[in-house]
């Protein structure tokens, strides 16, 4: 999964395509995060697609509707310079409290500009927007079908990174329009859409499948985040559990450890093992309050997956051919708090001491206002 912020990593391979380096920058700080073997393949990325696994596990899921995507969709998403959302057929609207019409809103323009931009400026304002009547019915009928309400995943990934624009501040859609405006404002799934396999070391010219999805999912608002685990598996063995929301610390997770590892532990033997194809592998459960585990998600072992409670070095290290060895990770305590993936920031920017990401920044914008003086003085 990754999250639209100005730190999505850069992954490059090395010539011989055995390790890579992941490299994040901001505003003229760049990282180094560490070496990483790049030995995951295309068809383990491709493993990951949500219509290639859920049929399998589609009995220990969440109800779930998948529809293909036409080309024409998929290049409305990927076009940059298309600011507005499908003409639905049905008129709904997925920003139905907005006080302004947005086509009002294109009114407003520059003097400064030139008139050859404020005449590709009125072209756009002025081309009709896209329709997908037969997707908008196919989804509409599966809305329906899954109880009024659901969250989208492409092939790969949800736009959690969008869920800001909602009304709801969440992916709760009930409408094509909806879906079509967390999709189309979303800038992690265009990773999938054009990168999903630029870190595999046998994609030669491969960057990304031929087809896309889009998956529709039950959406149950009773969920609880602290019932989401994330499980590493590597050489088919569940070496590490994590829970997946690491922002909040839960006293009753921590009553409940023992019993949750097991239950978990015992879904991956009786369920998942034996039916996933991959060696190296994670995947997400949520683990109900009757003790039911059910399949969310499974993702590629590599760097762009996050590890949560634990590093990559933990992970690769790890031997879970004993039972006893896999460990159940859980925030204990406040102090062990992770930062929270909406506020778009990275861990080094938390803190303020001395070296921390806040004393670059503010060092490195101070010394751009002295130039800036400098330049005027001159």
């Amino acid at each position: 999964e990754l999250y639209s912020n100005p730190w999505t990593p850069v992954i490059l391979l090395s010539p011989a395509c055995d390790t890579c380096i992941v490299i994040q920058a901001y505003r003229g700080i760049t990282t180094a995060s560490r070496v990483f073997r790049a030995t995951m393949k295309v068809i383990e990325v491709d493993r990951c697609q949500i219509q290639e696994w859920y049929p399998k596990f589609k009995s220990v899921s969440i109800p779930t509707i998948i529809h293909q995507l036409p080309q024409s969709f998929i290049e409305y998403l990927l076009d940059s310079g298309t600011l507005q959302l499908p003409l639905s057929i049905s008129n709904e609207d997925a920003l139905p409290n907005r006080v302004q019409n947005p086509i009002d809103e294109l009114d407003y323009q520059l003097r400064e500009e030139s008139s050859d931009n404020d005449e590709e400026s009125d072209q756009s304002a002025s081309s009709p927007p896209p329709c997908f009547p037969d997707l908008e019915l196919q989804i509409k009928n599966s809305i329906e079908a899954l109880g009024g309400a659901v969250f989208p995943k492409l092939n790969w990934s949800s736009p959690k990174d969008a869920a800001w624009i909602s009304s709801s501040r969440n992916l709760r859609c009930t409408s094509f329009s909806e879906i079509a405006l967390l999709l189309k404002s979303s800038d992690s799934l265009v990773h999938d859409l054009s990168h999903a396999y630029d870190s595999c070391c046998d994609r030669k010219e491969l960057t990304r499948p031929s087809s896309f999805y889009i998956a529709l999912r039950k959406w149950y608002s009773s969920i609880l985040p602290e019932r989401e685990f994330r499980c590493f598996v590597r050489g088919q063995w569940l070496v590490g559990i994590s829970q997946r929301e690491v922002t909040t610390c839960y006293p009753l997770i921590l009553a409940e450890r023992g019993v949750i590892q097991d239950l978990i532990v015992g879904f991956f033997e009786d369920r998942v093992r034996m039916k996933f194809e991959s060696d190296d592998y994670t995947f997400d459960v949520y683990v109900t309050n009757d003790g039911r585990v059910k399949v969310l998600d499974f993702n590629p072992w590599a760097e762009f997956t996050l590890p949560l409670l634990f590093t990559w070095e933990e992970l690769e290290g790890l031997d879970g051919e004993k039972e006893e060895d896999v460990e159940l990770r859980v925030v204990e305590s406040r102090c062990g708090i992770r930062p929270g993936l909406k506020t778009a920031v990275p861990r080094e920017f938390l803190e303020v001491g001395p070296g921390s990401g806040w004393e670059q920044v503010l060092k490195k914008a101070f010394e751009e206002s002295q130039q800036e003086g400098a330049s005027d003085d001159d």
